[in-house]
């Protein structure tokens, strides 16, 4: 009998220190900080790009066993994460992204601006600066997520107590591709895959007392999820990465040198 209700009070104190603390806001970091910063500076100017979108091409929603939900399995702002990740990666070296998922907002204040400046100002008053154009478009989305890709678990049970293990894999896939404004070529494309990990963990506790008129039963458990919203952002963090690794292969743009190497290299 003590040892039952020892058991019983470990359960019971493991379960309560799973239970996690809520924290308040903090800055969003990104999966990749470390990799974008060891990313080489470009050699030359920034390159100025463009997003109009990166849509959510999947048409998934979100996964369950019980009952089908309406709420999107992916983020329908991916793009989001795209401005930031070409904003970020090499630390804010390579790309100037300019505004074109708001561009008509940025259009329409412009036009009021205009209007008001001609009517209440005088004509010799500072025109507006003309709208930067991109050399190159980054186009794609989020074009695949399964669910269940693999499920599994284990388990076992000694005296009536067990402890029990399950765990499922899905996966999410980015396309993501660069394109020449000026020929309308696309010069670069590729793919990154990113599994999103569900694990759950269990214990329980059964048994009859009292010559079997009395029972006790006791459970616990945790589960893990990791976020969709990240497993989306890792991906297009590393298609970028790619998109940079990729265009330098193909002698689309260079790396800066060190001084080091520079100097090393005139001397030969």
């Amino acid at each position: 009998m003590l040892k039952i209700l020892l058991i019983i009070a470990t359960l019971c104190l493991g379960g309560c220190a799973t239970v996690p603390n809520i924290e308040g806001p903090k800055l969003s970091i990104s999966p990749l900080q470390e990799k974008f910063d060891n990313i080489k500076q470009l050699d030359g100017p920034a390159i100025t790009i463009a997003v109009y979108n990166f849509a959510d091409k999947t048409g998934q929603r979100k996964p369950s066993a019980k009952f089908s939900q309406l709420s999107s399995a992916v983020t329908q702002g991916a793009e989001v994460w795209v401005i930031q990740a070409l904003q970020e990666i090499g630390k804010g070296s390579w790309f100037k992204v300019v505004e074109r998922i708001g561009l008509d907002n940025l259009i329409k204040e412009r036009q009021l601006i205009r209007s008001t400046r001609e009517q209440y100002e005088e004509e010799k008053q500072k025109q507006l600066k003309p709208l930067k154009f991109a050399g190159l478009l980054v186009e794609g989305g989020v074009v695949g997520y399964d669910s269940n890709v693999a499920t599994g678990g284990s388990g076992a049970r000694y005296l009536g107590i067990g402890l029990t293990q399950q765990y499922r894999i899905d996966t999410v896939t980015v396309s993501m591709r660069i394109v020449s404004v000026s020929t309308g070529e696309v010069l670069l494309t590729v793919a990154v895959e990113k599994t999103i990990l569900s694990v759950a963990y269990g214990s329980d506790v059964f048994k009859f007392l009292d010559m079997g008129t009395r029972a006790i039963e006791m459970e616990t458990g945790t589960t893990k999820n990791e976020p969709v919203n990240y497993a989306v952002r890792s991906a297009i963090e590393q298609a970028v990465v790619e998109v940079i690794l990729k265009g330098a292969e193909k002698e689309l743009w260079k790396f800066k040198q060190d001084d080091a190497i520079e100097e090393k290299i005139n001397v030969k």
